[in-house]
């Protein structure tokens, strides 16, 4: 039998990406989805806000809900109710990364397992309590990194351990886009923006990915401007127990740049779209050796739907399960490595 999943929030992601993708894996049904009640939207402020807000508000929020719905499932009129349903037994969190510790705890205290979108939390010890929670209640937590999934990353590092760049000496990878709307919640500290949390927590990820379990930072400079109050750009160093280090920028004010750079003592490797490539789409990659320039094309995937199964794993297999656990605290941890040694403000 399937499992039944609901999503809590009508954001774009869920309809543009995980819908199309959870069409692809039989082992879930679409079950339903949530939009937030006033209570859950206004908090505190909602004594003083006026009705015709508030109408506004709900209609807009329940026809972007009333989208999903073409295929079946179940309108829910809050959060909680989605996260309580009984005929539900996973969640999709899309919410910013602000509302995911409220909601994703939420979750997991009502018995769902849960796919969250990254990061899982702002904040190490935040995060730390979700899993515990998610472990001591035999959930799935899963931590939305499609990019880990996709099968050009297996190409270049066979690309690396066949030798055809010799000893690896550098990486640099790089992530960064120009500057969106203000109103993003990218750009809202107290909803969890910021560029490290962001395209920053990619490229730690990647980098600790091809490093290895020894994976440290050693240097962290997070940049912001007076405009916001969250960091808009930053760089940091990470090298293992072998010396080998990787170099990397991120940024949400930048020219667009999404590439990873391989220096070996024989060879480079080039290439772009690393952490981004959408489902159809053909990667390629440069391998330059002396005055040699090869073009070499990568697979093609579809991440998003190999990251729900990875999910559907974690429910059914209590060793994926543990190893996924210990990924996303790992993620957090290095994370916090670069707040720490970067200086940067509390949230």
């Amino acid at each position: 039998m399937s499992i039944p999943i609901g999503i809590i929030c009508p954001s774009e992601i869920a309809l543009r990406r995980f819908m199309p993708a959870l069409a692809e894996c039989p082992e879930f049904h679409f079950s339903g989805i949530s939009y937030a009640s006033d209570e859950e939207w206004f908090g505190s402020c909602l004594p003083s806000v006026p009705e015709s807000v508030r109408i506004r508000r709900s209609a807009a929020e329940r026809a972007k809900a009333e989208a999903f719905l073409d295929k079946g499932g179940y309108l829910y009129e809050s959060y909680a109710a989605l996260a309580s349903a009984r005929g539900i037994d996973a969640v999709y969190l899309p919410l910013p990364p602000g509302l995911h510790a409220e909601w994703g705890q939420f979750a997991l205290e009502n018995g769902k397992h849960l796919l969250i979108e990254k990061p899982t939390t702002p904040r190490l010890a935040v995060t730390r309590k979700l899993v515990e929670t998610a472990r001591s209640n035999r959930l799935a937590l899963h931590e939305n990194y499609m990019f880990a999934f996709h099968d050009q990353l297996a190409a270049i590092d066979r690309i690396i351990a066949d030798g055809e760049i010799g000893e690896l000496r550098l990486i640099r990878i790089s992530f960064g886009f120009p500057r969106r709307a203000m109103n993003d919640f990218r750009y809202n500290r107290q909803l969890g923006g910021g560029a490290l949390l962001d395209c920053g927590g990619y490229t730690i990820k990647y980098a600790s990915m091809l490093l290895g379990e020894s994976a440290r930072l050693t240097a962290a400079t997070s940049n912001r401007t007076d405009e916001f109050e969250v960091d808009l750009y930053g760089s940091a160093t990470m090298v293992n127990a072998s010396g080998v280090t990787a170099q990397l920028g991120f940024g949400m004010d930048n020219g667009y740049k999404c590439e990873l750079e391989l220096w070996g003592s024989r060879g480079c490797l080039f290439t772009g779209r690393i952490l981004t490539a959408p489902a159809g789409f053909v990667p390629t990659a440069v391998i330059r050796k002396g005055n040699e320039e090869q073009i070499r094309e990568l697979p093609s995937d579809d991440t998003f739907a190999k990251s729900i199964r990875h999910f559907g794993e974690c429910i059914g297999n209590p060793a994926v399960r543990e190893e996924t656990y210990n990924r996303i605290l790992r993620q957090a941890k290095l994370v916090e490595e670069f707040r720490n040694l970067s200086g940067m403000k509390e949230i």
